[in-house]
Parts: C-alpha cells; structure tokens; sequence
C-alpha cells in the first residue's frame, strides 16, 4: 500500500483538468479549510455518494496504563467521524478487486483503462 498525500491529489486534479497547479492547490486548500470550520462548529458534512462526516462527543472514560496498571482519567472530547457513502464504498471494492469499470458519476465511469487513471497507476 502506498501513501498518497495531499501534493500527490493536486498534481493529479491539475493534470487530469488541466489547471494550474497553484489553482487547484488553492482550490483544495479552500475545501478542506471550509470542511474543518463546519466540522468545528458541529455541522455535518455530506457529499453524497462519497460519504458523511459528522463530529461526536466521546464521553470522559477511566482508563488503564497498560504499563503500570494505574487508572487515569481520559478527559471528555470531540472526535469526527466518516461513512463511507454507497457509491465510494462499491468503487474501493470494485478497484480492489481488480480492474473493472466502475460507475463513480452517471456522467463518468472509470477503469484502470482510462489513460487518467493508467498514467497514475502504472509503473
């Protein structure tokens, strides 16, 4: 398994839109700050077919050092959460599965065939 981190997407949205790539790093920097604001004042956040996050309050627990055995508080605090939405969670399964189309847009079907996805996936 290889990481990909956020240059890597920039770079891909820029050569599959053909937009410069400062553009779509402000672009994606924009989205991403937006989704942390909205997340940070409770709102849930869905893009459809891709899935939903939402923030959750984790109660304060007592847990356990594993090491010395003492007990510690583990103070209240809010976590967020992601499900994965339909269409998404078909297309990982399908790609893992080895190559077949998948229908990620009614408009756009994406195979390991589609020179946009052979050029980053292929080596």
């Amino acid at each position: 398994m290889t990481t990909v981190t956020k240059k890597d997407l920039i770079e891909q949205v820029a050569r599959d839109t053909g937009l410069k790539r400062v553009v779509v790093k402000r672009l994606v920097q924009s989205l991403l700050d937006n989704m942390i604001y909205e997340l940070g004042r409770g709102n849930r956040l869905e893009l459809r077919d891709f899935g939903v996050f939402e923030t959750k309050l984790r109660a304060p627990r007592t847990a356990q050092n594993p090491r010395t055995l003492q007990r510690v508080k583990v103070p209240a605090k809010t976590i967020v959460k992601f499900k994965v939405g339909r269409l998404m969670q078909r297309a990982v399964e399908d790609l893992a599965s080895a190559g077949e189309s998948l229908d990620v847009s009614e408009d756009r079907v994406v195979t390991v065939d589609n020179p946009a996805y052979a050029d980053r996936h292929t080596g």
